[in-house]
């Protein structure tokens, strides 16, 4: 009798750990990523414009994969484009924010001499 009590308790423990550990993911932030196809307009001002916008972008927490430039492949679909940053988040909202912040706003006249933007979005990464 008491054996089935013991087997009772731990079953219980194991139940409520599992169900914790499912609590605990539901409230975790899904990483995101920005995803930017740019053309280069002014190689020296994007030289100029670059060490900034990083900067800018690791002081609100993300994280450059220093992609630009870099070379890029097309698989499928359309052409793919010149050049690709991409940035890692901690979450969406963190991304989304950061481009609606002022630091991003007041980067705006440098990043319009050195570069145009194709199209840029933000990906959220499931677990």
């Amino acid at each position: 009798m008491k054996a089935q009590y013991v087997m009772t308790l731990l079953a219980g423990v194991a139940i409520g750990a599992i169900g914790l550990q499912g609590l605990h993911a539901q409230g975790a932030k899904q990483k995101a990523y920005t995803i930017s196809e740019i053309e280069v307009l002014d190689p020296s001002a994007q030289a100029a414009y670059l060490p900034a916008a990083r900067k800018a972008i690791e002081t609100a927490h993300g994280r450059t994969f220093r992609t630009v430039g870099g070379r890029i492949v097309q698989i499928e679909g359309a052409p793919a484009p010149k050049n690709v940053g991409v940035i890692e988040w901690d979450s969406l909202d963190d991304a989304v924010a950061f481009y609606k912040s002022k630091a991003w706003a007041d980067l705006a006249p440098q990043r319009e001499k050195a570069t145009k933007v194709i199209r840029r979005y933000v990906v959220e990464a499931e677990k």
